[in-house]
């Protein structure tokens, strides 16, 4: 539905979070590590930064319904963290219009001021928020940090686990 919105505007200019990609590619995966199972664990659907932060569903079951599959974002420059209970809670933060920062230990948004866009709303974000509220009844949260604290609360210790079965020092 998102990528139909996408092709709609013509564009995808309606958060500062997010520029869909192929589906199912994680760009540099295999640095981590190349076991096949590792690999088929993360299906990359966005470009999550401009830098080259990618999100990826995390196969952590075998469930049919992949958006209520959580939610990764692999750093550009590393680290791999929880960042939403399901896709229904990314859509959510995408409606915030930031972008996502990946640290060495941890994954958020940065405020408004300290962000290099500035206070300035992505071009298409209100059609955004219009299509969010229509088509699910969400809206973005007042502080997107919560989320991505309370599904890394839920699930980060799981996937720190899953992921030490193929990397070292996770």
């Amino acid at each position: 539905m998102l990528k139909e919105f996408e092709e709609r505007l013509g564009r995808a200019c309606y958060s500062q979070a997010v520029e869909l990609r192929e589906f199912g590619v994680v760009p540099g995966i295999k640095t981590w590590t190349a076991d096949p199972e590792f690999v088929a664990g993360f299906l990359g659907f966005a470009d999550a930064t401009l830098s080259g932060s990618t999100y990826a569903l995390w196969r952590v079951d075998d469930r049919a319904d992949l958006s209520t599959l959580p939610v990764v974002v692999f750093g550009d420059e590393g680290g791999i963290f929880i960042v939403a209970h399901n896709i229904r809670e990314l859509l959510r933060l995408f409606g915030c219009d930031r972008e996502i920062h990946v640290w060495d230990d941890c994954a958020g948004f940065v405020e408004d001021d300290e962000d290099e866009q500035g206070d300035e709303a992505s071009p298409d974000h209100v059609e955004y928020l219009a299509w969010l509220d229509q088509q699910f009844g969400l809206a973005p949260p007042s502080d997107p940090n919560e989320l991505v604290q309370a599904a890394d609360e839920e699930l980060g210790a799981q996937l720190a686990s899953w992921m030490g079965r193929f990397v070292e020092d996770v």
